[in-house]
């Protein structure tokens, strides 16, 4: 199982839930955690947004799995 697989469902999120959260088609988004297709940068990011997570994490270059303080909204 991929980790972003299973941080998906660890959250309780159906790949269905992800396009709404990412607006990611969900045929894309199941090909990017079986590993058929690589995501974008800014996929990553909305990703990462929805999981709660850093895009390292998503990466596999940290193991930490909480994002990082992120800035404030002014």
């Amino acid at each position: 199982m991929s980790r972003l697989s299973k941080l998906r469902k660890e959250k309780g999120y159906s790949q269905i839930m992800m396009q709404h959260l990412t607006g990611i088609d969900q045929s894309d988004y199941s090909k990017i955690e079986t590993g058929k297709r690589y995501f974008t940068f800014e996929q990553c990011r909305k990703i990462a947004l929805a999981l709660n997570t850093s895009m390292d994490y998503l990466a596999e270059l940290t193991d930490v799995k909480e994002p990082y303080p992120r800035k404030s909204e002014e």
